[in-house]
């Protein structure tokens, strides 16, 4: 399989992805967890269907020392007993962060209360910054084709 578009190729997305990368290094040294990162990224880019994000993180997951189990269970996270309190809220927030569309009022001030019980401000806000940065990277990847299943842990940080 073929990607429709080189983003290495291109000038225009050269200069954009130079920003978005450096995003995303950013929200790595951020102060939210790294497994709780990894957690969020994997079930917002499972949500949208992005296999090219779902490689990246369930190995970037792995690599940090997350267990096959866990990560098999992130898309039945709410039945799994392998997640704590406080991956439960960030996913949780994920989720609804994620379909806007589907759920209409956004993010619930339910489910904004008990992310914030768990994560202080600023590990809120690098959650927040972190689902809307992988939706933009699920839509980037998913518009153009990116082919899954090479991705080396650490290849792009």
């Amino acid at each position: 399989m073929d990607a429709r578009l080189n983003f290495f190729a291109s000038p225009t997305a050269g200069k954009v992805l130079k920003h978005f990368m450096a995003a995303g290094k950013a929200l790595k040294d951020s102060p939210l967890p790294t497994a709780t990162q990894e957690l969020v990224a994997l079930r917002v880019s499972q949500i949208n269907g992005c296999a090219v994000c779902i490689d990246m993180h369930t190995k970037e997951a792995a690599a940090a020392g997350d267990t096959p189990v866990r990560l098999n269970l992130v898309a039945a996270w709410r039945e799994a007993t392998v997640f704590t309190e406080a991956e439960r809220a960030a996913l949780e927030l994920a989720e609804q962060g994620t379909r806007v569309a589907d759920a209409a009022g956004g993010v619930s001030d339910d489910v904004w209360a008990n992310a914030a019980k768990h994560y202080d401000e600023e590990q809120l806000t690098a959650l927040v910054v972190l689902v809307s940065f992988m939706n933009t990277a699920n839509r980037l990847n998913i518009i153009t084709q990116q082919p899954a299943g090479n991705y080396e842990p650490g290849q792009f940080h």
